[in-house]
C-alpha cells in the first residue's frame, strides 16, 4: 500500500474546510458531487490495483481486484458488493474508488462497487431497487452464490446494504455471506441531536433524507431498516467512531441486531471522524480500521478451513 499516515490532527485540519464547503445544504447537488469527487484524487489506489467497468443491475458499476488475481476461480473467492456512502444524494464510483481497492487487496475478494440512482433526482426506492438487482446479477448470472458475497457500504450505503439484505431474505430467500457496515444510516427519520460533527452536519443530512424520501412513506422499512426485520440476517460488522453523529444511531442498530439474534461484532474508534476508511492511504487508524473490517468479511466468505482446502 502506497500509504502517508499523516499525523491525525493535521489530517482534521486538511479535512475540515473541504467537508465544510462541499457538504452545504444550500450548494446544488451536482456540485456537491463534482467537488467531492475532484477531492477524492487524493485517495490514493494500491498498486496493482485492477479497475474493470461494467454494468450490474442495468447501472455502471466497476469490478475492483488486486492485480495478482486471476479471473479464474474468482467466483470461488467470493466476492464483495459496496454500496457507496454520501446521504443517497452524492458519491460515486470515484469517491471509494481507493476504499474498495484496499478491500479486494486485503481480502483477496473481487469488490463490486455501483453506481446506483441518486436523489433527488431517483428517490427512494431507487437506489434499493438498483442494489437488489445487482446482487441478483452476480448471482443469476456471474455465478457468484449468495452465501459468497458480502454486502458492505458506509453510512448512506450502509444503510442502504442492510435494507437489501432485508430485501433479499424476504423475496428471494438469499442470505448474503455478511453486512460489512461503516457508520450505517439506518434510519434517516432520526435526527441528530448535535449540530455536526467534522464530516456531516444536521441541515445537509436532513436535506439528504427529505430529498432520498421524495413522496415516499417515511415508516416503510425499505427507507428506515433500523425499523425493519432483522432476524435472520448474515453476521454484521459495525464501525463507527464517538465522535459522529451517527453515534448513538450506529449504538442502537447494534443492540437492534442482537437482541433480533444477529451475530454482531462492534468496533468503536476514538479520534477518528465520520466513514474515515475514505482516508485510509492518509490515515494509519484509519487503515488499521478497514483492515479490521476485510478480515472480518474474508472470513465470513470463505472460512479459513474451506481457504485450507483451496
Amino acid at each position: 500500500m502506497r500509504d502517508i499516515n499523516l499525523p491525525l490532527p493535521v489530517a482534521r485540519a486538511m479535512l475540515r474546510p473541504i467537508f465544510r464547503v462541499t457538504l452545504n445544504e444550500r450548494m446544488p447537488w451536482r456540485w456537491q458531487r463534482l467537488l467531492l469527487d475532484v477531492s477524492s484524487r487524493a485517495q490514493l489506489l494500491p498498486a496493482g490495483t485492477a479497475v474493470r467497468k461494467l454494468h450490474l443491475g442495468g447501472r455502471p458499476a466497476e469490478q475492483i481486484s488486486a492485480g495478482s488475481q486471476s479471473p479464474r476461480g474468482a467466483t470461488a473467492r467470493g466476492a464483495i458488493l459496496y454500496l457507496h456512502g454520501g446521504g443517497y444524494a452524492v458519491g460515486s464510483l470515484a469517491t471509494h474508488r481507493s476504499l474498495a481497492a484496499r478491500l479486494a487487496h486485503e481480502t483477496g475478494c473481487t469488490v463490486y462497487v455501483l453506481d446506483y440512482r441518486l436523489a433527488p433526482e431517483h428517490p427512494f426506492p431507487a437506489g434499493l431497487d438498483d442494489a437488489e438487482l445487482a446482487f441478483l446479477e452476480l448471482v443469476e448470472s456471474v455465478g457468484y452464490r449468495p452465501d459468497n458475497i458480502a454486502l458492505a457500504g458506509d453510512s448512506a450505503g450502509g444503510g442502504l446494504s442492510l435494507a437489501t439484505a432485508q430485501r433479499l431474505l424476504a423475496q428471494h430467500g438469499h442470505t448474503p455471506a455478511a453486512l460489512g457496515l461503516i457508520a450505517p444510516w439506518a434510519d434517516p427519520n432520526q435526527i441528530p441531536e448535535r449540530h455536526r460533527d467534522l464530516v456531516i452536519n444536521k441541515p445537509w443530512s436532513r436535506a439528504c433524507a427529505a430529498a432520498y424520501l421524495g413522496n415516499g412513506d417515511s415508516t416503510d422499512p425499505g427507507y428506515a431498516p433500523l425499523t425493519g426485520e432483522l432476524r435472520g440476517l448474515p453476521p454484521t460488522y459495525v464501525q463507527v467512531d464517538t465522535s459522529e453523529l451517527l453515534y448513538s444511531q450506529c449504538t442502537e442498530l447494534v443492540a437492534t441486531l442482537r437482541a433480533a439474534g444477529v451475530r454482531v461484532r462492534f468496533a468503536e474508534t476514538q479520534g477518528l471522524w465520520h466513514v474515515a476508511q475514505l482516508q485510509a492511504a492518509l490515515v494509519a487508524p484509519a487503515a488499521a480500521a478497514l483492515t479490521e473490517l476485510a478480515e472480518f468479511l474474508r472470513e465470513a466468505i470463505q472460512p479459513a478451513s474451506a481457504r485450507d482446502l483451496g
